[in-house]
């Protein structure tokens, strides 16, 4: 076996979100859970399949995140995992929705930072084993870094009032 790094690409101002699901009906459940979650995101899936065919299979209403998601899932080579590239919209808005859906085993990260994944190799087949998400931390926050984390939330994300 052998233990591979995969860079995941997806363009600025956007998030990904990386999972596991065990069906194939899972891009067309994914696909309903976004379109129904935020109206007028913008998004693509890909699942790549780990039996039959082995197909990556494709679904969302934006041809580029489509093509991002699914270029993602064949560089990571892992079967039954998932990509979904968002725009106007943030993970915590369709996370729980995402979750809940039956096919879903885990979700790796939801994130706008780099993402580096920690993918291992086998004969049969590859498994995504985690996620390195962004940078490590360099220190606690002081009061300072407190309000401008609040202020962030409050008036350029508008998450609190």
């Amino acid at each position: 076996m052998e233990i591979t790094t995969v860079p995941i690409s997806f363009p600025e101002n956007t998030n990904v979100i990386i999972g596991q699901a065990h069906f194939i009906k899972t891009v067309e459940d994914l696909f309903e859970i976004m379109v129904t979650t935020v109206p007028g995101m913008k998004f693509g899936i890909a699942f790549n399949e780990a039996s039959g065919p082995c197909l990556i299979r494709t679904e969302g209403n934006d041809d580029g995140l489509v093509r991002c998601a699914a270029e993602n899932c064949r560089a990571l080579g892992a079967g039954h995992v998932f990509v979904i590239v968002i725009k106007d919209a943030y993970p915590i808005n369709v996370l729980n929705s995402i979750k809940q859906c039956q096919e879903v085993c885990r979700i790796f990260c939801a994130t706008a930072n780099p993402v580096t994944a920690i993918v291992a190799k086998h004969e049969k087949g590859g498994g995504v084993m985690g996620v390195i998400d962004g940078e490590s931390p360099r220190g606690i926050e002081t009061p300072e870094d407190r309000e401008k984390r609040r202020a962030l939330l409050r008036s350029v994300i508008g998450y609190k009032r």
